[in-house]
């Protein structure tokens, strides 16, 4: 049983965690224990302040600017009282009352669910603190439904989805993700001090410049060791990250929705629903932290975890908006030339667009470009044995387009500002039910019309002038339901076309996230595509998410310096995909390209479904390396890569990892067979020169 029902409190256990809290002797409810899985029940703490440390008077008197909110790590805070740490709920009731004092009600164990209902003292509030037990993840996710049982309106002004607590005292290290445009999930390291942290997203999206992820430890964790909690937050929008740390040696990692320009009229008999954040512990290092979320991911959260993603040849690099049936026709063959299994036409293809000042919105094919519409070019790409997909920004509108002629008003704006364009584009207000059935509609069209498998959905600018002139309720409610619609149409599409695979673009990885994911089967991680660079931004993206999540091309950046063999290597660390332009490849680049093409295709399944373990940091060395694992440890793939390094030097070693002792193992390159505790111990030389590469791949014995 995963679910442990004790006398009002509560432990949840995992394969080899455990997390527990219970009601406090004053009635609050408290965390108690989140770690290792300890062998008895009995072994869990119960409440962590002693009871004489609560009684009213003893706190005053000890402690006497400071209430029991400050001494009892609460699971939910909502900053009632004498309690001046972060809340996780913030309200204000219709006569002006702006405090929660939630006290526990009743608690229900189903299956794996464990539902925490708690009530306002004097008003009828409802909050249900929701937790679901991963167990073979060694997960938990949480969220939190709250509902008006009254007959007056209910503003929110902060709904959180968690606040995670570590063990109390100890010095601890916050592990994030940082970053901008073309630079995404870079990897940050800060030791936590007393006060509060911030990450967060104001830009209606993930954004490039934060990942809604953390992972503390006690500042000496590596990747094989030390003890990590970890989680992430299930959203695509306005997200908060606030780490605290108390002048009572309580450190706790809040997370939700971000509570910057929010408020949430929660009207009578409504209630109102959170996103999921998911969270996890290990004592063996962030490497086991990031497989925890991979296998969640790829067996949980994306729609075809199990399927092998296809070797993509995308046109933007080659045509930009420059398209037309022949030239497409043109660069197909060369694509299937090399092996390509899905060719996907870019930006350029539909009705106006000529370049970025105009067509955003106009979801059909260009008359001038494609006179007989896209199945002439479909029917070819098909012919040559590659399945065909496109790009598309349904997000977005340009001014000038059919679209905008018609409906100004589905822009999201103030009246009285000028409407800032970003790329020559607006924002439509996906808030709105007529604007998601506009999208639905024409893009359902275009799906069901041409034998479309693969969309690559775009969305290339952030918010400006969050204005919703026409709602009828609190117009801050845009920041969520403006995500809340983007499911609702990326649902409505996946159900219509289950076959289709779905890729999140935001100008690369602005929105990248658990939630997406659960209608997205691959993230377009930056538009940044030199290979020096994407080392970085693919090992901080590995953090979170598994490579079969991660579209990586080879292009021409780079290529004054890198060799291709280079390039290759660093995009078949992911999902293979060639966005160079082809016209300028010669017969010995298209021979070469066909051989790593043939190469990835006998590695995708260890790549794709396998374990990773990062071998080194691109963050901090010029020497690294990546490996990949199958799952029953039989079959592996080594990565290595030299940047730049000044001689003489010690010799290149890789230690691989993820290998069986006792079992022997033939690595590629290397004479004789030893055992996986022999490789994993004394490593493996690699010869390389400076800005070169290698890949070797590794066999076990049965």
């Amino acid at each position: 049983m995963a679910i442990h029902a004790r006398e009002n409190s509560w432990i949840l256990e995992t394969q080899h965690t455990a997390y527990a809290f219970g009601v406090h002797t004053t009635g609050l409810l408290s965390h108690r224990y989140w770690g290792a899985k300890l062998p008895y029940l009995d072994d869990y703490p119960g409440d962590l302040i002693k009871d004489k440390l609560v009684a009213g008077s003893t706190v005053y008197e000890e402690f006497p600017f400071n209430g029991l909110g400050n001494l009892v790590p609460q699971e939910y805070p909502t900053g009632a009282g004498t309690e001046y740490v972060e809340p996780c709920l913030k309200a204000t009731f219709a006569d002006g009352v702006r405090d929660v004092w939630l006290k526990f009600e009743r608690a229900e164990v189903a299956d794996l669910e464990l539902k925490i209902h708690l009530r306002d003292a004097t008003y009828p509030l409802r909050v249900t603190l929701h937790y679901r037990v991963w167990e073979a993840f060694d997960l938990i996710e949480r969220w939190v439904v709250i509902e008006n049982e009254g007959d007056t309106p209910v503003t929110l002004e902060r709904i959180w989805s968690a606040q995670w607590h570590l063990p109390i005292g100890g010095h601890y290290r916050l592990n994030h993700l940082n970053g901008r445009w073309a630079n995404e999930f870079q990897l940050r390291r800060e030791p936590l001090v007393e006060g509060v942290k911030v990450l967060e997203s104001r830009r209606i999206t993930t954004s490039h410049h934060h990942n809604p992820w953390f992972g503390v430890d006690r500042g000496t964790a590596d990747e094989e060791h030390g003890d990590v909690w970890f989680g992430v937050l299930a959203w695509s929008g306005n997200w908060k990250i606030a780490a605290e740390v108390t002048d009572f040696s309580s450190t706790r990692v809040s997370i939700g929705l971000n509570d910057w320009d929010f408020r949430w009229s929660l009207e009578p008999g409504q209630s109102f629903t959170t996103p999921s954040s998911i969270a996890g512990y290990t004592d063996q290092g962030f490497g086991a932290a990031s497989l925890h979320l991979h296998d969640y991911i790829r067996e949980t959260v994306v729609p075809h975890g199990g399927a092998l993603h296809k070797v993509l040849f995308n046109s933007w690099e080659t045509t930009f908006f420059d398209v037309d049936e022949s030239s497409q026709v043109q660069f197909a063959k060369i694509a299937a030339e090399m092996g390509i299994e899905l060719f996907v036409m870019d930006d350029g293809w539909f009705h106006g667009r000529n370049d970025d000042y105009a067509g955003l919105g106009d979801w059909w094919p260009d008359e001038k470009k494609f006179p007989h519409g896209l199945s002439p070019l479909i029917e070819r790409v098909h012919q040559l044995g590659m399945d065909f997909g496109l790009w598309i920004e349904p997000e977005m509108v340009n001014p000038d387009s059919v679209l905008y002629c018609q409906h100004p008003d589905w822009v999201i704006h103030f009246p009285t500002r000028p409407r800032t364009e970003g790329r020559h584009q607006l924002i439509l207000n996906m808030a709105k039910p007529e604007v998601q059935d506009y999208i639905i509609n024409k893009i359902d069209r275009l799906l069901a019309e041409n034998n479309i498998t693969f969309v690559k959905w775009d969305m290339n600018r952030n918010v400006s002038e969050p204005g919703w002139p026409d709602a009828t309720g609190e117009p801050r409610e845009l920041w969520v339901r403006y995500v809340r619609g983007v499911y609702r149409v990326w649902e409505t599409l996946r159900q219509r076309h289950p076959h289709v695979t779905w890729q999140s673009c935001s100008g690369g990885g602005g929105r990248a996230d658990l939630g997406i994911l659960r209608f997205a089967d691959q993230i377009w991680v930056s538009d940044n595509t030199i290979p020096t660079a994407r080392l970085a931004i693919q090992a901080g993206f590995s953090h979170v998410f598994p490579a079969s999540t991660m579209e990586a091309w080879v292009t021409d950046m780079g290529e004054e310096f890198l060799p291709l063999e280079f390039r290759f290597h660093v995009s078949m660390c992911g999902v293979l995909g060639i966005g160079a332009d082809l016209r300028q490849w010669g017969e010995k680049e298209i021979a070469e390209a066909k051989k790593w093409i043939a190469l990835y295709k006998e590695i995708r399944p260890i790549i794709q479904q396998g374990d990773v373990y990062r071998l080194g940091s691109p963050f901090t060395d010029d020497f690294t390396g990546v490996q990949y694992m199958s799952k029953d440890q039989m079959s592996g793939v080594l990565f290595a890569f030299l940047l730049h390094r000044v001689d003489p030097v010690a010799p290149l070693i890789l230690y691989p990892r993820g290998l069986i002792p006792a079992r022997l193992y033939t690595i590629e390159g290397y004479p004789g067979a030893r055992s996986g505790a022999a490789w994993m111990k004394t490593g493996v030389i690699v010869h390389l020169s400076n800005f070169s590469s290698a890949v070797r791949r590794i066999w076990g014995e049965k």
